[in-house]
């Protein structure tokens, strides 16, 4: 039986400081429904994960973004850790790759901090989100109309709030990276 993923490819950015199970656990649940996933970081090696306050299990990097071609995937992943989105906001290299999904209507899934690279990638302006609540002001100031609900979906963008929320994050993942590219998310973005 054919999985609901097969033939996509998913890219997971992240770097240092990543929420160890808001990647492991969306990670897993891609490569269950049939996706093949690539983590893209800004090093090669292996970045380290968090569980919270404590240091987590290192991750190997599958594709350094001086390698990493965006045009190659159907669809982002931005988990959440404070470090991780912060680390990544700053380097140039990684918000034009993640701007590439937003310009091209590709699905997003972000949960937790991970929204945080949406907004200097020009991603958030006009979408119905949710996040980690400390970003809601910086979310709001960025042009998104923010919720606290467990999982929010906007034209292709799927956001959660934290941990708690991964089965329906990944269910409702899954079922944006199904649909593929949506005209709303690049529209929105304008």
């Amino acid at each position: 039986m054919a999985q609901k993923l097969d033939g996509k490819t998913v890219a997971v950015l992240a770097t240092d400081g990543f929420e160890q199970v808001e990647l492991t656990e969306p990670v897993k649940a891609l490569i269950d429904a049939g996706a093949t996933v690539h983590v893209v970081a800004p090093k090669g090696g292996r970045i380290q994960g968090w569980n919270h306050h404590d240091r987590g299990d290192m991750v190997d990097v599958d594709v350094t973004l001086d390698q990493a071609d965006a045009g190659r995937y159907d669809a982002l992943l931005l988990p959440g850790g404070v470090m991780n989105p912060d680390s990544l906001r700053l380097e140039p290299k990684a918000i034009e790759f993640v701007k590439s999904f937003v310009e091209s209507g590709r699905p997003i899934a972000a949960i937790c901090h991970g929204p945080w690279t949406l907004i200097d990638a020009g991603g958030v302006r006009g979408k119905r989100m949710t996040s980690w609540p400390s970003l809601q002001t910086d979310l709001r100031n960025a042009g998104a109309s923010w919720v606290d609900e467990q999982v929010v979906t906007d034209h292709g963008l799927v956001t959660s709030r934290k941990p708690d929320d991964i089965p329906a994050f990944c269910r409702k993942m899954i079922e944006e990276f199904c649909e593929g590219r949506h005209a709303g998310h690049r529209h929105a973005a304008e």
